[in-house]
């Protein structure tokens, strides 16, 4: 029945991909999900994301990738809003989406590719496993391939249910529903803006209308052409009577079988036993068909197919145009890295690869053995003269593909195998926008492209197994049956191995530098993740890889820049990061903040006035710059800096809690809440910008909302440096008991940093446990003997224990007698005042830390904008 056949389909699909639900946001998910405006949780719906890109960047920009596909951003928009920043749900609905696909295309091979509902099952099922798809499902970002496809089939069955099925005496069908046809331009467009391979539907309706659709047929109504032979000179024509009348007896889809009588000459006799594989008389049936213009009778009968492919090419057109508008009349720049061959000065060269990797494409469907996340940079090396053995793959694709195409025209007529049409189109139309036929892409190969070609794939691959079938003996057949059983199997296995590749981004990264490990790319970007795990001689290792493998990767001496602690090394990668690219706008910042350091102030100035010219949207660059004007005293400068950076980055937390920082300096702490507060929003997560607003209201005396940020930082994160400014507040208010808790669990967290055992072992000699305070500050001096708050606590304990003897020792110390000349000992005395004043010392630091937290960590580039 129907409906186990379907819920067989959906089983077997979660089945390969439910590993998926647990996996991370990784890859492109970050740019197009986690740091994309448009789509993060706490920012505003804006109309922006009609005019931004996939990545959130406007199309007009030069720098743009200009990917349009605004339906998919909101898609992911209402996850968000629906089920938070949760990956799973993510994950969830992308399985859905695949698994709507394979049930549309089970439907759509049942009811216009083959008459076996077995053989849409197998095809159904072969797409569902097949682990190319694993990129497009298990990746977040693949949804806009998954979605697009879902929209592309639907609009193709609109297409189809539009046509007359009760049309005799016309050759092509009328158009019996404007609705359904209206309809299929609606889907077609939502399916170009999830993405824009979905445009390719209305030339596989026109093609399919054209070939297949306007003259379909059965075998025995080509017998009702001529059923006698070419008519003799002066007979009449005879007319057609049909083979079955039993089937005139119902309604037909298109019982339009006398009117080729009508419109062309006879048929030569097709000889038998003819070797040739493709049928003479359906050939001259072809050219006649498409030499018949000057015939009146055919030019009316064309008139319906005429007026749906005048609409449907008119409304591409309009889109197309409507496309290129929003895009700034200009096409997105690539670098070399991103489609090498397109970048090779000689002709030959770019052909000859082109056509080699459409070739690739097609392996990689028929045995998709090696798979990877990335296959730029070197993972594929360019097909450079003819007598490269792989032209011979492109030559064999060319063979078969020209067969097909041969096969399609021989069928025309008589309209067997209208399965080899279908597959040639899915397979051939979606897979034209990532040819480079048309224009350059910013990919050598990309799985998730394949998703919506490979039902063309499967198709075929099901037609040629049932032909395959058909000829076989008994145990023959049993065999292939075994075999296409084991094949499934086998897809299956592999599809739930890449889903385990794609759960994390180490799993992800790790994979792509074992399966090519002479991929530039993967080992930039497996060493992007070790640097940001800490893991800094790996990830130094890797990035000296990737820059052997490819020696003009900017990026990579610029990362590799920042991982070298020598000044003089890293000052000359990035030199020359920019010699390669001048405009690298993190090399330029880098370079600026080392300079900076090095008190070179104008010529950082000049660096980082250079990183914001070529990354307008960099916020980072703008709070380096800006914190350098205000420390060199510019401030009118300054401001005008944070203000154009607000402007230009209005959704960068770290940029409006770094604004409040200058405004607090500049004593406006009313504006600088709302900079806060607006850096909490963009961010729930910056607990940076929330323990400043905290020591703000705290400044302001507003000692209760400072205690209520305070504990609304740490349940963001439970860290030392959130737990000792909440610590100092319960000291100076005199809640001592709290103060030792919070106190307490600081070291605990970080044991090593000495302002917290010293505060710690104020509070406890505060609440009078002297010896424990004792002991804690003779720990520290035997590790820091110079520090002298440890000898005016320890002598400020000595006195409330009244040990005068000891107080005097402490005093009688070389560098506690050099404090007391400069007049330190006003304090030691007073255990109090001694304790309360460091404390004050100790948040006064812990502030100047969290407010320079994104000031003074570095920002390379840590990888290239996604190309797909």
């Amino acid at each position: 029945s129907k409906a186990p056949t379907a819920r067989e389909v959906i089983i077997i699909t979660c089945l390969c991909y439910g590993g998926s639900l647990r996996g991370e946001f990784v890859h492109d998910d970050v740019w197009a999900i986690v740091n994309n405006p448009d789509v993060r949780p706490g920012t505003p719906l804006r109309w922006a994301v009609f005019t931004n890109d996939f990545w959130g960047k406007g199309l007009a920009d030069s720098t743009s990738h200009k990917s349009y596909r605004p339906l998919c951003v909101l898609s992911f928009r209402l996850n968000i809003f629906l089920t938070g920043m949760n990956t799973f749900y993510f994950h969830a609905v992308n399985v859905i989406l695949h698994c709507l696909v394979t049930l549309v295309l089970m439907y759509t091979c049942h009811k216009t590719v083959f008459k076996s509902r077995g053989l849409a099952f197998v095809t159904a099922l072969l797409f569902a496993v097949h682990p190319v798809h694993t990129e497009a499902v298990a990746g977040i970002v693949g949804r806009a391939d998954v979605l697009a496809c879902l929209l592309f089939l639907l609009a193709f069955l609109s297409y189809n249910r539009s046509l007359d099925r009760d049309c005799a005496g016309q050759c092509f069908p009328a158009t019996a529903s404007p609705f359904f046809l209206m309809l299929s331009l609606f889907l077609g467009t939502c399916a170009m803006l999830v993405k824009e391979t979905g445009v390719t539907v209305f030339g596989v309706c026109l093609v399919y209308d054209l070939f297949s659709l306007s003259h379909k047929q059965d075998k025995s109504s080509n017998e009702a052409i001529h059923p006698h032979g070419p008519r003799q000179p002066g007979s009449s024509q005879p007319t057609s009577q049909p083979a079955h009348p039993h089937r005139e007896s119902r309604k037909q889809r298109f019982p339009h079988k006398e009117a080729w009588g009508t419109c062309h000459s006879p048929l030569p006799p097709e000889p038998k036993n003819s070797g040739f594989p493709v049928s003479p008389r359906a050939v001259w049936a072809l050219m006649r068909c498409l030499t018949a213009s000057s015939n009146r009778n055919f030019l009316l009968a064309l008139r319906p197919f005429l007026k749906r492919a005048i609409l449907v090419i008119s409304y591409v057109t309009v889109i197309l145009y409507f496309r290129l508008w929003i895009m700034g009349g200009t096409m997105p720049l690539f670098s070399e890295q991103d489609n090498p061959a397109s970048f090779s000065p000689y002709i030959l060269t770019r052909f000859l690869t082109y056509s080699y990797l459409l070739a690739f494409n097609v392996w990689l469907l028929l045995a998709p053995i090696t798979l990877c996340y990335d296959w730029q940079v070197g993972s594929i090396p360019l097909v450079e003269t003819i007598w490269d053995v792989r032209n011979l793959a492109t030559v064999l694709l060319a063979i078969v593909m020209g067969l097909l195409s041969l096969h399609c025209m021989a069928a025309f007529k008589r309209l067997e195998h209208k399965e080899v049409l279908a597959g040639l189109l899915f397979l051939v139309f979606p897979f034209i926008p990532a040819s480079n036929l048309f224009f350059r892409v910013g990919f050598v190969v990309a799985e998730r492209v394949l998703y919506m070609p490979s039902m063309g794939y499967c198709i075929l691959f099901v037609h040629g197994l049932s032909k395959l079938y058909a000829g076989l003996s008994r145990c023959g057949a049993t065999s292939l049956m075994v075999s296409m059983a084991l094949l499934l199997l086998l897809f299956s296995w592999k599809t739930v191995k890449q889903n385990e590749i794609w759960l994390s981004r180490e799993s992800l990264f790790r994979s792509g530098v074992q399966t090519l490990p002479h991929n530039a790319k993967v080992h930039y970007n497996y060493a992007n993740f070790l640097k940001d795990q800490g893991r800094n001689k790996e990830a130094i290792y890797h990035y000296r890889t990737a820059l052997k493998l490819y020696p003009r990767h900017a990026s990579a001496l610029n990362n590799l820049g920042t991982l070298t602690k020598d000044t003089a090394e890293a000052k000359m990668y990035y030199q020359r990061a920019l010699q390669l690219h001048p405009h690298h706008n993190r090399a330029l910042f880098n370079l600026g903040n080392l300079l900076k350091s090095q008190e070179k102030t104008e010529e950082a100035i000049v660096l980082l006035k250079e990183s914001i010219k070529y990354g307008p949207d960099f916020a980072d660059a703008y709070s380096s710059l800006a914190s350098l004007l205000a420390e060199e005293e510019r401030f009118q400068e300054a401001e005008e800096i944070y203000q154009a950076g607000i402007k230009n980055c209005p959704d960068s937390s770290d940029l409006h809690n770094n604004y409040a920082v200058f405004l607090v300096d500049s004593g406006s702490p009313e504006k600088a809440v709302t900079h806060y507060q607006q850096a909490i929003q963009l961010s729930p997560s910056h607990h940076v910008a929330v323990v400043n607003l905290g020591r703000l209201y705290r400044s302001l005396g507003e000692n209760s909302m400072a205690e209520e940020w305070y504990k609304r930082a740490l349940q963001v994160a439970r860290t030392a440096e959130v737990l000792s400014p909440l610590g100092a507040l319960y000291y100076n208010t005199g809640r001592h008991k709290e103060a030792l808790e919070v106190y307490r669990e600081a070291v605990a967290l970080q044991p090593s940093q000495r302002e917290l055992r010293l505060a710690l072992a104020q509070v406890l000699a505060v609440m009078g446990q002297t010896k424990e305070a004792e002991k804690m500050t003779s720990r520290i001096l035997l590790e820091e003997p110079r520090c002298l708050e440890c000898y005016r606590l320890l002598s400020a304990i000595h006195g409330k224990q009244e040990h005068h003897g000891k107080v005097g020792r402490v005093l009688s110390r070389p560098l506690c007698r050099v404090s007391i000349e400069k007049g330190v000992n006003q304090t030691v005395y007073s255990p109090v005042a001694a304790e309360r004043g460091t404390l004050e010392e100790q948040a006064r630091e812990n502030s100047t830390q969290c407010k320079m937290h994104t000031l003074r960590k570095t920002f390379p580039h840590t990888r290239a904008r996604p190309q797909i």
